[in-house]
């Protein structure tokens, strides 16, 4: 029998949310001109915290199925991925995400802040099939 902690799991899917719906509001604000620094740092945060999000989940779901440990941020989505949790070009653009880590959070002070990055306008679509697929794999793995 597994302990899935449906609790952090539920909570960190319903927070994918906020991310998407913060992502669609960064799209609007920067196709009205606003770019200014606190917009362009609110997008930085806003990636991180998808990442880190994502990740939380995938190792949840690593260690409630009991999978083979993680050597990095991308084996996660890649052991999840390898489970049938989600699809090919999800786990394409989570692993896109993921590979911003190391640029957000140990060279930020060279991060590009002037453009938005395209990651933000694909979140919300991302985080529902993210969302959605994860549930289901919950689900049939409990069948």
């Amino acid at each position: 029998m597994y302990f899935i902690n449906h609790e952090q799991i539920d909570q960190r899917i319903q927070f994918l949310s906020v991310l998407a719906e913060a992502s669609q509001q960064l799209v609007a604000r920067w196709e009205q001109g606003s770019r200014d620094l606190v917009w362009q740092l609110a997008q930085e945060r806003v990636l991180h915290l998808a990442i880190e999000t994502v990740t939380d989940v995938g190792s949840l779901l690593i260690d409630a199925f009991i999978l083979r440990d993680a050597s990095s941020y991308e084996d996660i989505l890649e052991i999840v991925h390898g489970e049938g949790a989600y699809s090919e070009p999800l786990k394409a653009t989570l692993l896109e995400l993921v590979k911003l880590r190391k640029p957000l959070v140990q060279d930020y002070a060279d991060w590009n802040r002037e453009t938005l990055h395209p990651l933000i306008a694909q979140i919300p679509a991302a985080f529902e099939e993210f969302a959605a697929s994860v549930r289901a794999f919950i689900k049939s793995e409990l069948a």
